[in-house]
């Protein structure tokens, strides 16, 4: 140990001058750029200024950090270049398995570096390098206080292990960074003088912005930021980036130059179906392309022309057999993720809802023939606009107070939308947008959405948020759900939200109305004609000690939640009835292993139809989730059980729903990672004679055979069945349906710009015997 902290103590002697804030080092021309293998030792290393003024953010903040991270930034004629040194006095005991794109989490060793080239801490584009050299990338949105892994990045990155910990090296090209038409010339001049050691602030244009966390997983999650200042009760975890000084003549250099990516892809298919009328096949060759234009800084151009998305992984199985309600999925297509902030945030608040769908949904875009769209990002504005056509086959819905109505889309529509939002306030305290959405089907069938949104930031600890939609469609759906064109019917969609958070408590309060004819095919409404208000709260309770366990951090909760009908005279649904209210009082809290335990008390009531019982429901959810070790990396479970509410049956019997989850990794003795999930979901209510109404299953097995860092072998099972015991007394026939699915995909991937993909999916379905069968072979290269 003497000898490993006297080197560690030479080695800082050898670095540059520690720097108070990050700095980034310009190449001189003819520089040769570092080649990015995770290695240090370049010299353009030992000129960069060393920044290192780490402090802790988990488990408990404003504590310094106790492993020491430095983080160096090179400026290269088209990137960024961070070197990151993690050491760690154990190295031994460092987690760094390989593990597939988007799945750097807790659970390993990482370093993460955010930037925001805009400038105000509204959004940061973020990447995780595990100390593997895995990939996770993606969105954070300050309005939600949330992350979006959907998008990726063109970035290349290498880790080495080291004796005394590990070294990173990650370039982010500039053509994958937005950022404005920032001109910081003099002729452009300065509002006002900028910080010390700060770069200018320009006249149409603010620093860029950033922040490297490191996370240590030991018994106790340790999660390191190099912004000193960020604290739990910052309203978002962006809200303290740093300016990243020295790019001044950068941005200046690089604002009019343009980027250009090609991605053409080819794949041959054959498939296979069947039903109960016969088997059909086919076998077809397939050339598809996309396009991203970069024209200048502030321009994103995207085009694709028949996209295949084979290679997306499956949906997660859900447990739809006692609601009524259509359920949403989350976005995988590369396509739809430019820039997703522009487009509107795409996670779901505290409460559950997720009222950004409402404006545009990209899952409502089925089979794309082609689609082309541009994004404008300013300093104080940004905007996004695409057009697409649609080659159709997907659901079309139509909500009300009690159920989700689902018919089929007519095939090739035309489907169109356009957000821009303004930034008001020195620092973008109030935002307001404006959007419009049309989805013309033909024959007279078009849905069109107009509409505006709005976010204030009332201080550091309060936010407001709201939107109105205005809608008109002229399709509709008979009762056996059947597209029909009818008289134009028009509808709204109002919501206001407040968000507050400080050292003491939290709370998010919610209000919106869904008028009953409020449509959007181009988004996500699963419900209508209602009014909601909502609650969620909790009273933090700091660290606490319970039956001998040490708590980081522990919470006392409230949820609140009243949603009552709208009058809608054309489904006889009369106003004011009470279709849900919420009284559930719950706790929270974390310990070891970063786990965290959550449970409530269900004191709620249900009315599943019009005019029908108001049924009590009581019950107690429980759950848990935790990084047990290096193995078993993850496990999750919910469990709620008691009085439940049969949708169909209309009445409360004993039940439960239950969820978990678990996660393992292990080396290979031949070489290469093993990668295992298992994902249970089981659902039930009993009839009044003890015996099971229903049974509602969900079961997803993924492995993950990672033959290299570029080379892996996936499977996936998965299936749901649903069973309902015939009910005479509710007039309910026996049912049982079952779907299964499976995809076998071998891929080799280098970065974003090379994909080659061989696979097999099949699935089957049942009642009608419907099943299929395709074989896959797709190879993308981007140039």
């Amino acid at each position: 140990m003497t000898f490993r902290l006297l080197g560690l103590g030479l080695l800082a002697l050898a670095l540059p001058t520690w720097a108070d804030h990050p700095v980034a080092l310009r190449l001189a021309a003819g520089t040769t750029p570092p080649a990015i293998d995770g290695r240090l030792d370049e010299p353009a290393w030992q000129q960069a200024p060393v920044y290192e003024q780490f402090a802790q953010f988990l488990p408990t903040d404003k504590l310094p950090a106790r492993w020491r991270t430095t983080v160096q930034v090179l400026v290269t004629d088209d990137a960024l270049v961070f070197g990151i040194r993690a050491w760690d006095p154990e190295p031994e005991r460092i987690r760094a398995p390989l593990a597939r794109r988007d799945q750097v989490k807790a659970d390993q060793d990482f370093v993460a570096v955010f930037i925001d080239p805009v400038g105000r801490r509204r959004t940061a584009q973020y990447v995780r390098v595990s100390a593997a050299g895995a990939i996770d990338d993606g969105l954070f949105a300050a309005e939600e206080a949330s992350e979006d892994a959907a998008p990726d990045f063109d970035v290349e990155a290498a880790t080495v292990r080291l004796a005394d910990g590990y070294s990173v090296e990650l370039r982010w090209p500039l053509a994958a960074l937005r950022f404005p038409y920032q001109a910081c010339t003099q002729a452009a001049g300065l509002r006002q003088l900028p910080p010390e050691g700060v770069g200018p602030t320009c006249a149409d244009g603010l620093p860029w912005r950033v922040m490297v966390t490191r996370n240590i997983p030991r018994e106790d999650r340790t999660l390191n930021v190099s912004a000193p200042a960020l604290t739990k009760d910052a309203l978002h975890f962006i809200a303290e980036l740093q300016p990243l000084d020295g790019l001044a003549d950068l941005v200046e250099q690089v604002r009019e130059r343009s980027f250009i990516t090609f991605r053409p892809e080819l794949t041959l298919r054959s498939t296979q179906g069947s039903d109960e009328t016969g088997t059909r096949r086919s076998r077809e060759a397939s050339l598809g392309a996309e396009l991203k234009w970069r024209p200048r800084a502030d321009w994103v151009i995207d085009a694709t022309l028949n996209p295949d998305f084979s290679q997306v992984e499956l949906d997660e199985p859900q447990l739809a057999g006692n609601t009524h309600f259509a359920l949403s999925v989350p976005e995988k297509r590369h396509f739809f993720l430019e820039s997703a902030d522009v487009v509107g945030p795409t996670q779901p608040d505290e409460s559950g809802e997720n009222r950004s769908l409402a404006a545009f949904y990209t899952r409502a875009i089925t089979d794309p023939d082609w689609g082309l769209r541009a994004t404008w990002r300013g300093t104080g504005a940004e905007a996004t606009a695409l057009h697409l056509r649609d080659a159709g086959g997907g659901p079309v819905l139509r909500a009300s107070a009690f159920a989700t109505r689902t018919g089929e889309q007519p095939r090739d529509s035309q489907a169109s939308f356009a957000r821009g939002r303004r930034q008001f306030g020195e620092n973008g305290q109030l935002g307001l947008a404006g959007l419009v959405s049309l989805r013309d089907f033909g024959d007279g069938l078009t849905t069109r959405v107009v509409g505006s949104d709005g976010v204030w930031r009332a201080g550091d600890n309060d936010q407001w948020r709201g939107h109105l939609l205005l809608s008109a469609t002229t399709l509709g759906l008979d009762a056996d759900g059947q597209v029909l064109r009818v008289p134009t019917d028009r509808g709204h969609r109002a919501w206001l939200g407040w968000r507050h958070l400080d050292a003491d408590w939290f709370a998010n309060v919610n209000v919106e109305e869904i008028s009953p004819r409020f449509a959007n095919d181009n988004g996500f409404v699963n419900q209508s004609g209602i009014r909601r208000a909502s609650a969620f709260g909790y009273l933090r309770l700091g660290e606490q000690e319970l039956a001998g366990l040490a708590l980081h951090e522990s919470e006392a909760q409230l949820t609140l939640q009243e949603t009552r009908t709208l009058s809608d005279p054309l489904l006889g649904v009369a106003a004011g009835q009470v279709v849900e209210r919420q009284l559930r009082p719950g706790f929270w809290f974390a310990a070891a292993r970063n786990t965290g335990v959550w449970g409530h008390v269900g004191l709620d009531q249900h009315r599943a139809r019009s005019g029908g019982t108001l049924h009590p429901t009581r019950t107690l959810l429980l759950g848990v989730e935790s990084n047990p070790g290096e193995m078993l990396s993850y496990v999750t479970a919910e469990i709620e059980w008691g009085r439940r509410l049969d949708v169909e049956a209309d009445r409360v019997g004993n039940g439960l729903q239950a969820q978990t989850e678990a996660k393992l990794r292990f080396a290979l003795p031949g070489g290469g990672w093993l990668e295992l999930e298992q994902r249970l979901g089981l659902g039930y209510v009993n009839a009044p004679d003890g015996q099971r109404a229903f049974t509602d299953r969900s079961a997803q097995s993924l492995v993950v055979w990672h033959l290299s860092a570029r080379d892996s072998l996936r499977l996936i099972h998965q299936q749901t069945h649903f069973t309902r015991r015939a009910d005479a007394a509710a007039n309910l026939s026996a049912a049982d349906s079952r779907e299964r699915q499976l995809a076998l995909m071998f891929q080799h991937r280098v970065g974003l710009a090379r994909l080659l993909s061989v696979g097999l999916n099949r699935a089957s379905e049942r009642p009608g015997r419907l099943r299929s069968r395709e074989l896959f072979a797709k190879l993308a290269l981007g140039f």
